[in-house]
């Protein structure tokens, strides 16, 4: 498992958690989320995403759906099945539109089809983000 963490000191930041297997991708992630002022967490695959989310606590949990031991809905469905996550936003991105057909058995909040609009995401982000602090 391969882990990119860049750390902001203000506390008021934001906590953005990103499973992604693509290095191009993840680089571009983290630079734009950095940039936005996030707190970031990148993760190459996890196969314990509940012990993450609890570890990093994250407003919002960004995840491809095909990664390579797992794919990204069954690990939504986790943080959605869990009491203490269930109320944390999660975006789920793919290449593959059929995808959609499946994911609200997932639950997810928001589901990307790629390629996506880097403005549109950070945009989407932020909205849910900051209705997850308030609610938190």
């Amino acid at each position: 498992m391969k882990k990119i963490s860049k750390k902001n000191s203000k506390s008021d930041r934001l906590n953005l958690l990103i499973i992604e297997d693509d290095e191009s991708l993840t680089e571009i992630l983290v630079q734009i989320f950095t940039d936005e002022g996030y707190i970031i967490n990148c993760y190459s695959d996890t196969s314990d995403i509940l012990s993450l989310v609890n570890e990093f606590k994250p407003d919002v949990v960004l995840l491809d759906y095909m990664l390579p031991k797992v794919n990204g809905g069954e690990l939504c469905s986790q943080i959605k099945q869990h009491e203490k996550f269930n109320h944390i936003p999660v975006i789920i991105y793919s290449a593959f539109s059929k995808v959609l057909l499946s994911l609200g058995d997932y639950g997810c909040d928001i589901f990307l089809e790629k390629p996506f609009d880097i403005t549109d995401l950070v945009r989407k982000i932020k909205k849910l983000a900051k209705n997850h602090k308030n609610v938190a």
